[in-house]
């Protein structure tokens, strides 16, 4: 049986500024694209720049007249965040919409980032954390809506605070959703700190569902060869339209949390369908690690203190 096309409205967003991280292939490459056939100047932060001019290619074959660019970005390099924000501050431009979505999943054996922490940790949470703190005058400016992509793995476990670097027992499985769990409480603290400052930014949550996406797929970069048992069991769901999402429909909650007028600070955007795996996006109830506010205003401490990155009430 034919699959049932699952699709949004996406508004105008001629003279929005959008910044989207993990944009050169998979989900971000699709939000991308859809963003700047809504007319928005879309940002792409990419480590690979070569990568990053064919995800241009690709946008322009369907959007001939998309204003997209590249910047340099390494998530897992705190100093290559600082300099995106440099860069980004240099420009003077105002930001309008930032979706955090680049992430890394499950690489087989503990790895650490260029500043020493647990890569997962490092690159999922903290990265995006010092880079809303870089921009953060930006984000104000454009009364900025913030998208953080989380996890379906955020539904369970938690954040190992006596060992955040997993150097005692590493578990991959529990180390990303660690890391997932951070960045949404982090996602759902900045929304209480905006409110609480003023800042004028609206900050919310959206998780992808389960798609073929390249989380999973042969990483050499962090030591996975090949492709995971897991990855080829998702293909060969989606292709069959059984619960999981596709590529096209894993783009939509992000979509949805970052520029529909009537999506909500503070809130998770997912698929509706069985187990949030698959389905039209929706508002969605907050996963239980998620919904502790002592708990997101220590993640926040702990974050600033490990990025050396804070944020002042008065930008």
């Amino acid at each position: 049986m034919p699959r049932r096309p699952i699709d949004i409205t996406v508004p105008d967003l001629t003279g929005k500024r959008a910044v989207v991280t993990g944009a050169s292939d998979g989900m971000g490459l699709a939000m991308a694209r859809r963003l700047a056939a809504a007319g928005a100047e879309v940002i792409m932060p990419v480590r690979n720049p070569r990568k990053g001019e064919d995800a241009i290619a690709r946008i322009r074959q369907t959007v001939p007249r998309a204003n997209v660019s590249l910047r340099g970005l390494d998530l897992s390099s705190l100093a290559s965040v600082a300099a995106l924000g440099d860069t980004l501050r240099e420009e003077g431009l105002p930001i309008h919409i930032l979706i955090n979505n680049a992430g890394v999943m499950r690489p087989p054996n503990q790895q650490t980032t260029t500043d020493g922490h647990e890569l997962q940790f490092g690159t999922n949470h903290l990265g995006h954390f010092a880079l809303v703190g870089h921009i953060l005058p930006l984000l104000r400016a454009g009364r900025a809506r913030v998208t953080s992509q989380i996890s379906v793995s955020a539904r369970r476990g938690s954040i190992n605070w006596e060992d955040l670097n997993w150097e005692r027992s590493y578990n991959e499985m529990r180390a990303y959703s660690q890391s997932k769990i951070a960045f949404g409480l982090f996602g759902l603290e900045l929304d209480r700190r905006s409110t609480a400052h003023g800042w004028g930014i609206t900050s919310n949550l959206s998780h992808p569902g389960v798609a073929p996406t390249s989380l999973l797929a042969a990483r050499p970069e962090i030591g996975r060869s090949e492709d995971t048992p897991y990855i080829r069991r998702i293909r060969a769901l989606s292709a069959r339209g059984i619960l999981l999402g596709t590529l096209e429909t894993s783009k939509l909650p992000a979509l949805m949390a970052a520029t529909d007028p009537a999506a909500k600070r503070g809130a998770l955007y997912s698929p509706s369908g069985f187990g949030r795996l698959g389905g039209p996006p929706s508002e969605q109830r907050l996963y239980p690690p998620l919904r502790s506010a002592q708990e997101a205003a220590r993640v926040w401490q702990v974050s600033e203190e490990l990025t050396r990155v804070s944020f002042p009430a008065a930008v």
